[in-house]
């Protein structure tokens, strides 16, 4: 009598990636992330396409090994998403556009102090995710937030410009790290899916806009030690903080609408009208404070 086998079931998208993980399979991770962003845009999802594909691009750009093993047809391809996706009116988009819109408005040191509100907005995340393996730097957020407060009424001194700086080339290179984007590290959230430290590549990486914020700053104060006109302040971290890849990977329904991204829409636009009404330093720190004790995922 012949024994009948049934045909092996394909393995989910969760497991994939999982089995990609184990393996250290950074190519396999690439292209599954690759292939389910494909899927989703095909379908007309574009937050999640948005959300894939540039996973699959933040890894096969971080090792030229990957890449190469990758291949140009699909690295071309998902290049040529992405760009497509940078046209579309989704809030991936539109919030850092509206953001831009408002500071085109304000003085170069408001949109600054902006920007700072934003990043203190951060300190308790990073916090909890410096706890990860390889992901120490962001714990440093909250002594970054203090620095730069106190730099805008007095210089910093050397020491102190060169730990700034320092902090800002290990957040950048924290992007090409696998503990960043091929452990699967995550950590508990309460009453929600867990948080994975790869959920920060939403908004072009909330790692890559601090260090953009911080380099900036340094720039900034470097123009006018020289009695220089400072360059323009950088916005993108004040949007990073929506935090949309945690939203998009484990929510339903609209991104608009998850409660968290309310609240957040709401602290950002709060914090226009409080620049707005021209505050003192000490209505800043007071602000900042609050918002370094806050749990945005809470």
């Amino acid at each position: 009598m012949f024994k009948l086998f049934g045909k092996k079931e394909a393995a989910s998208p969760e497991e994939r990636l999982a089995d990609c993980r184990k393996k250290r399979d950074w190519a396999g991770l690439s292209r599954a992330y690759y292939d389910l962003g494909v899927a989703a845009m095909d379908r007309g999802d574009l937050n999640r396409a948005q959300l894939w594909l540039h996973r699959a691009d933040t890894i096969y750009s971080a090792q030229d090994d990957v890449y190469e093993k990758i291949g140009e047809k699909i690295v071309d391809d998902c290049s040529e998403r992405i760009g497509r996706l940078e046209e579309a009116h989704i809030l991936y988009n539109d919030a850092p556009a509206q953001v831009d819109e408002k500071a085109a408005g304000l003085g170069n040191a408001s949109v600054r102090v902006w920007g700072l509100l934003s990043l203190a907005r951060l300190v308790k995340l990073g916090a909890r995710l410096a706890a990860l393996p390889g992901c120490e730097v962001l714990g440093h957020l909250g002594w970054a937030v203090d620095t730069v407060l106190k730099s805008f009424q007095e210089r910093p001194t050397e020491e102190v410009l060169d730990q700034l700086k320092e902090l800002s080339g290990a957040l950048y290179e924290l992007g090409d790290d696998p503990a960043f984007w091929g452990a699967g590290s995550e950590i508990d959230v309460p009453g929600g899916a867990p948080f994975q430290v790869f959920d920060l590549n939403g908004m072009m990486g909330v790692h890559l806009e601090a260090e953009a914020y911080l380099s900036g700053h340094l720039n900034m104060i470097d123009a006018l030690s020289q009695s220089q006109e400072p360059p323009e302040p950088e916005t993108g971290i004040i949007g990073c903080v929506l935090l949309p890849d945690y939203h998009v990977r484990t929510g339903e329904g609209q991104l608009e609408e998850a409660p968290r991204v309310r609240a957040e829409l709401e602290r950002i636009w709060s914090d226009y009208e409080f620049i707005c009404s021209r505050p003192s330093w000490e209505a800043v720190a007071q602000r900042v404070a609050a918002y370094k004790d806050l749990d945005v995922l809470a």
